[in-house]
């Protein structure tokens, strides 16, 4: 019998800039509905590992593969992927709830209902009118949290998900991840803190050197 092909296949992957080996032949496969981790240094290279899955940069050498997809192969790019790799970046003048909802007409496929669901499984307030720049930097990451998970996606790319949140928002965090995970969705998690990730994750990998080892 087949196996099912993994959420995210990485073969053989290399990334080079200006000339300074960033990933050195990295193999890895997430199978789908499970959380994996990444933990590492700054500079480690554990968040370009999440912007080659994304599609944002493309690997010197080897194949990235999502859903069985080559990534940036004929114009191929993951799709059903929710990310947080940088800051999020948002309209400072507008509400959490506005921001996602110009965010989310570009694809159209979910409505303001479903907008006001995620606010609240995020523990923000979809009525809240006040302007995302007044916002706590923890408000900040939830709402980023909040445009990650809106559109349902199939897989999920973390990176450092915690920063800005107080022990309440990393509980909340926490369940949200793994109610995600039983309902299928393949999480890749990035973090500096091993003890962050350990209670979450099926398995935990040590990027170092460029190379990726696992510890969990």
């Amino acid at each position: 019998m087949a196996h099912p092909a993994p959420a995210v296949k990485l073969e053989n992957v290399s990334k080079v800039i200006d000339r300074k080996p960033i990933l050195n032949k990295i193999d890895l496969e997430v199978p789908a509905g499970q959380i994996y981790g990444l933990i590492g240094r700054n500079g480690s290279g554990k968040t370009m590992l999440l912007r080659l899955i994304s599609g944002f940069v493309f690997p010197t050498e080897g194949r990235v593969l999502v859903f069985n997809q080559e990534v940036g192969k004929n114009g191929t790019f993951p799709q059903d992927v929710g990310i947080i790799i940088e800051t999020p970046g948002f309209l400072g003048e507008y509400s959490g709830f506005k921001n996602l909802k110009l965010l989310a007409s570009m694809r159209g496929i979910i409505n303001d209902d479903e907008i006001r669901q995620t606010l609240k499984e995020v523990g923000l307030d979809p009525a809240d009118k006040k302007p995302v720049r007044k916002y706590s930097l923890g408000m900040r990451q939830c709402l980023g949290i909040a445009q990650s998970i809106m559109e349902r996606p199939k897989l999920l790319l973390l990176d450092e998900p915690t920063n800005g949140l107080d022990t309440e928002g990393v509980e909340m965090l926490h369940r949200l991840l793994s109610d995600l995970r039983e309902n299928g969705v393949t999480i890749l998690l990035a973090s500096h803190y091993m003890e962050e990730i350990a209670k979450l994750c099926d398995r935990v990998f040590r990027v170092e050197k460029g190379q990726l080892t696992e510890v969990g």
